[in-house]
């Protein structure tokens, strides 16, 4: 992160133009974007995403994007009639929610994002973890405490899994064609059966797996801030059991870290949380002296 100016002070054209000279050096270098929240709700910010990401490619960065798709997948469950129950932020899913879920996710989600990228003048295709062998995926395995007996219970989460092994072949033949792979979160399991992925650990697995430049995980929120409420822009592992042992970090902020830790001690460089209503957040974090995300490296 380098720069001096003030992101709030930059006009989109300035942040486009200004942003090349930095993004040139990470040229032939893999960035993995997760992408979901409100941000994919908004058809001004999927505007400014798509031209970010095609903006990465033209300048010889090898984008990566990994969808998610959770309220959506809640809508469409809701229209369907069937209700959603959840374990420590991961829906149970059942068959049914499965295929619900893979129809969402790996359909009208992923062809939208590869529409909005076509739209801002690149190639991109849309698979998901099945296609290639990309991702096999395992069955995640939650306990959760009784609070009156204390005795833990393993709880059946259903067809959620996470990954177990990644094959980048598929990836590297797009990236390599000069298209970008935008990522639906479903995988085959060791079993045979489709399993659903958080975005989040898909994004991280895949990111390791290339030896990614960068993992950058848009979210709702600004980044990691601590008790006073300020952004902390550089962190490591350490630091982090720290702050998630006295409480500044906690909620649903502990397994997106989780990730990124597991992530740059797999083999990404670093990992980034950024606000994904922020426009333009992934070149802001890339070159401006503050960055505008919290950056996470060993």
């Amino acid at each position: 992160m380098t720069g001096s100016h003030d992101p709030a002070m930059l006009t989109k054209a300035e942040t486009l133009v200004e942003a090349l000279p930095y993004l040139q050096r990470y040229a032939g270098r893999t960035f993995v974007v997760k992408y979901g929240g409100h941000a994919m709700g908004d058809p001004d910010l999927a505007h400014d995403f798509a031209e970010d990401v095609v903006l990465l490619k033209a300048v010889g960065i090898n984008p990566v994007v990994v969808h998610g798709g959770g309220p959506q997948i809640g809508n469409m469950l809701k229209k369907l009639g069937v209700e959603s129950r959840f374990v420590d932020g991961l829906r149970v899913t059942d068959k049914a929610t499965a295929e619900v879920a893979e129809m969402v996710l790996s359909g009208a989600i992923n062809k939208e994002i590869v529409r909005w990228i076509a739209g801002a003048g690149g190639k991109a295709i849309g698979i998901s973890g099945k296609d290639g062998g990309l991702v096999t995926a395992r069955k995640v395995q939650r306990t959760t405490r009784d609070p009156d007996s204390q005795i833990e219970q393993v709880v059946d989460l259903g067809f959620v899994g996470e990954p177990s092994h990644v094959d980048t072949n598929v990836i590297k033949t797009i990236s390599d064609a000069g298209m970008i792979p935008v990522i639906a979160p479903i995988a085959v399991g060791e079993d045979g059966d489709t399993y659903n992925i958080n975005a989040d650990t898909m994004a991280g697995a895949i990111a390791a797996a290339l030896g990614a430049a960068r993992l950058f995980l848009l979210t709702d929120v600004t980044g990691v801030l601590d008790k006073q409420k300020n952004l902390l822009t550089d962190l490591r592992p350490a630091d982090i059991e720290v702050l998630q042992q006295d409480g500044t970090i906690s909620g649903g902020m502990i397994p997106k870290l989780e990730t990124c830790v597991h992530a740059v001690e797999a083999g990404c460089e670093a990992a980034v949380v950024l606000d994904g209503r922020v426009p333009h957040a992934m070149l802001l974090e890339i070159f401006t002296s503050r960055g505008a995300g919290t950056l996470i490296r060993k």
